[in-house]
This record gives structure tokens, sequence and C-alpha cells, in this order.
């Protein structure tokens, strides 16, 4: 009888390790994929949670009217640095592997990195003197504010203003300062 619960116990243990393996596969593949998606045009929304997740739930930062973007000072990889914000004051990332427009981050992965994303026909606009550009992006998350080309998002992991939580994750996800190119 001992080794029958021995064995039974090895399995549940088994099937759970890979229950978990494959969780952690699809997470990392929602965050990390690099496959463009053009379909859509929902706007994604977050329950939080996970590895990504800032467990309060986000969604995307929706404007039509008013400054879109501003600017702070964060600190980004130990040094002061000024960055770009969204009105709530959210750090603002851009993904070194989008192509507008085509974005690699929608979906799932939209939820961990919700775009900042503008209704309506208005152009963006920023509270400070940006030395590039913002246009819109029509793209699977909508009409995606970007600087430069660059489409925008903040990070479900940053939970206030300030704060850079997002800053090199995946080794594609960067923090948006004023003179992205």
């Amino acid at each position: 009888m001992h080794n029958t619960l021995f064995t039974s116990s090895m399995r549940t243990r088994t099937w759970c390790s890979i229950l978990a393996f494959v969780v952690l596969v699809v997470l990392v593949a929602a965050c990390g994929s690099n496959t463009a998606s053009t379909t859509g045009g929902t706007t994604p929304t977050s329950s939080g949670g996970g590895r990504y997740g800032g467990g309060g739930g986000t969604t995307p930062t929706t404007s039509s009217t008013g400054s879109v973007i501003k600017t702070a000072t964060a600190t980004v990889n130990g040094a002061p640095v000024t960055i770009l914000t969204n009105a709530q004051g959210l750090t603002l990332y851009y993904r070194t592997s989008d192509a507008p427009p085509s974005t690699v981050c929608s979906g799932g992965c939209a939820g961990a990195w919700p775009p900042l994303v503008m209704s309506g026909s208005s152009s963006p606009t920023s509270a400070a003197s940006l030395s590039g550009k913002l246009t819109i992006v029509a793209d699977a998350n909508g009409n995606q504010v970007a600087y430069n080309g660059h489409p925008l998002y903040t990070y479900s992991g940053d939970t206030g203003p300030g704060q850079t939580t997002g800053e090199g994750v995946g080794g594609v996800w960067h923090v948006c300062t004023p003179s992205l190119a």
C-alpha cells in the first residue's frame, strides 16, 4: 500500500511540474514572441498576475483630449534620466522588435504591456517640448501613440509614477526617452 501511495504522489508531482512548465512557456511566448500580428483592433486589458503582471489589473491609457505625453525624471539603470510618461505619470516603453504598422506586442502580450492608445481622430500632444515626433499608428492594438515611429506601451509591473521596472525585460523592452530616434 505504501508503494502505491508513493507512486501516485510521484505521478501527481510530475504532472504538476509539467503543467507549471507549460504555463511558463506560454507566458514567455506571449511576452517574448517575435511574430507580428496585424489582426484585431480591440483594446486589450489585463487582470494582472504572473511574472509580467501587476496584480491590480491594467488597461491601456486612452485619451481623446489634452496632453497624452509628459516628461519626468526617473532612475534608469542607476542613473537619473528624462523619460516619457503617459498623462498619469506612468513610464512609457518601446519594444525594439516592433515594426509598424505591425506590432509584435498585441493580444496576451498587450495585457502585460498595455499600449498607449487614443480614441477619436485627434493627434497626440505633449505637455513638454519634444525633439521627436508624436504620431498615431493604426495597428492590432487600435490607434496606438508612437514616438519617432516606435509604438508606446506602459508596463503592468510599474504600479506608480517614476517606476522603470520594465527596462531591459526580455532584452527588447526599454524606457522611452526624448532622444529616442
